[in-house]
């Protein structure tokens, strides 16, 4: 049998057949996202177009450096930190300020608001575990000792699931999972890979391309991201038309719990009563900690190819997107932007006069072996194309590719030219997507205006299934006065549209705390109950993430 282990983790360089030419040598940068060598100031193109959507805005107050920020101090015991020290090692124990600050919370815009301020929260402590052993015994080390436990890996939530609340408990633990990484074993034959849950999107992607495999799972947060937390959210991949989402990827788990652990997935299928994993999957942190993943990979795809398209109104390139869903032409990915975004994506790069003319823009992606990609290619061309779309040429998808984990610069940019920035996503049928697209719209646009302050409202079909479709908001506004405050009314009301319109609170971020309200309203008092005895169970001191998913 062709079956590798590997027991220790490889890196070998360059990221063989994913398309990432840049892996994240650099540290995620403390108040922005990723990389501060790659960060950009605003296009020329948007920076005139801005004034003309949303009239003068104050550029922003220069944000608090880190060597400037006032944290309050730790309230971890001298004993406290001693006991956790005999699990993971002095030196994997830290009270210092910057190790603090760096793992204060995700990267939502609120977040990346409150950390240009003097003063900040931060947990008591970042603990650094490497095995699924010392994470038990760090889990049930806090417990004795009512300590409040944050699992923390690529930091790229953005949904507060990361805030350093420590509820009702003495301190709080920032648990730093990033040195549970590697490729643990890989099964060639079946298709299956063991990876520890710390492992990031790159680093999974070199570990496998090494023996011709990938994971294919390509969230905009891949270069920070880890395995445990594409699992913990319920990630959707841009792949997802071809790859599937992160959790049918799921075949099987190890969990550590405050009451215990768990080794869940042991063949393909089974009806040995329901499906424990399912559990964790998207309990962002409430119920324990997820320390290795049993995958479904696939070998490095043999050849690609790409073709952008354009339609004459969101309406049409929507209908198309549904026609290719339900024949199950094949795209690895299919996205379509409305006139709004493809008029900024336009303007962007200088096409001014285009970005004005209206229309949608769709980009298509295709992979396989060379014979497969080709008849998928030809078929969906033929279903777009019949559909009311004009084929734009390779060029569109592939500079979307090239660029396509860039975007959360564009939004640091903004920031500081004083121009809010923050994105929401949804799902629902395909019959309602319109409608729900209005009523969000609406409620952003509206709720922005009760402050005095004008929007500019994005929007595109993130990905696709037979029976509908998520759509993924980007929300610019100039809002004159306090951010945070104003935004918190804006999601609020787009949270009442998004239940009352028959859409998700989330396809892909999570629940965090920003959603927590509203979730009994999507899943219902008896759904309530189950969560909540759930926990009781695993984590009946309440110490794992107080405050995330269940308020």
């Amino acid at each position: 049998m062709s079956v590798t282990s590997v027991s220790e983790t490889s890196d070998p360089s360059g990221l063989i057949g994913a398309p990432v030419t840049v892996p994240p040598e650099a540290p995620m940068r403390w108040n922005g996202w990723g990389d501060a060598a790659l960060a950009k100031d605003l296009p020329l193109a948007v920076r005139a177009l801005l004034p003309m959507k949303l009239g003068r805005v104050p550029k922003a107050a220069p944000a608090a450096q880190l060597e400037e920020i006032v944290l309050a101090p730790s309230l971890l015991s001298d004993e406290d930190a001693a006991a956790i020290a005999e699990v993971v090692g002095e030196e994997h124990v830290s009270v210092e300020a910057e190790a603090r600050v760096r793992h204060s919370g995700g990267k939502s815009t609120p977040d990346l608001l409150r950390r240009r301020e003097r003063e900040q929260q931060a947990p008591d402590v970042v603990v650094s575990p490497a095995s699924h052993e010392e994470v038990l015994a760090v889990l049930r080390l806090a417990a004795a000792r009512d300590l409040a436990v944050i699992p923390f890996a690529g930091g790229t939530s953005v949904v507060g699931a990361l805030d350093p609340e420590r509820g009702s408990h003495r301190a709080v633990i920032a648990l730093n999972l990033r040195r549970l990484s590697g490729l643990v074993h890989l099964d060639e034959v079946s298709g299956e890979a063991r990876m520890l849950a710390g492992t990031t999107g790159p680093e999974a992607e070199r570990l496998l391309a090494a023996h011709g495999f990938e994971l294919g799972h390509f969230p905009q947060s891949f270069l920070y991201a880890t395995l445990g937390g594409f699992a913990a959210a319920r990630s959707s991949g841009q792949n997802s038309s071809g790859n599937g989402r992160f959790d049918t990827m799921v075949l099987g788990m190890r969990v550590a719990t405050p009451t215990g652990e768990l080794t869940l997935g042991v063949a393909p299928g089974t009806s040995v009563g329901p499906d424990l994993a399912r559990v964790f999957l998207g309990s962002e942190g409430i119920f324990g900690v997820i320390t290795e993943l049993t995958l479904r990979v696939h070998r490095v795809p043999e050849t690609k190819a790409f073709e952008g398209w354009t339609f004459p109104d969101f309406a049409m390139g929507a209908a198309a997107l549904r026609q290719v869903a339900q024949l199950g032409t094949g795209p690895t990915v299919i996205r379509l932007s409305d006139e709004a975004e493809t008029g900024v994506s336009l303007a962007q790069h200088g096409r001014i006069g285009k970005a004005m003319s209206g229309g949608c823009s769709a980009v298509t992606v295709f992979e396989g072996a060379a014979a497969d990609v080709a008849s998928r290619h030809a078929r969906t061309a033929e279903v777009l194309r019949a559909a009311g779309g004009i084929s734009t040429g390779a060029d569109p998808a592939e500079a979307w590719i090239k660029g396509r984990f860039g975007a959360p610069y564009l939004r640091d940019s903004l920031l500081d030219h004083g121009v809010f920035c923050e994105t929401l996503e949804t799902a629902t049928t395909w019959a309602n997507l319109e409608a729900l697209k209005r009523a969000v719209s609406e409620a952003i646009s509206s709720g922005f205006a009760a402050h005095g302050a004008k929007s500019l409202v994005l929007c595109h079909v993130s990905h696709i299934y037979p029976t509908g479709a998520a759509l993924y908001f980007t929300i610019v506004a100039g809002i004159k006065g306090d951010q945070l405050s104003v935004w918190e009314a804006v999601k609020s009301g787009v949270n009442d549209a998004l239940v009352a319109s028959g859409g998700t609170l989330s396809h892909h971020h999570g629940v965090g705390r920003d959603h927590a309200p509203w979730l009994e309203r999507e899943i219902g008092t008896t759904g309530m109950r189950m969560l909540r005895a759930i926990k009781a169970e695993l984590d009946p001191t309440g110490i794992m993430n107080p405050g995330a998913l269940l308020d």
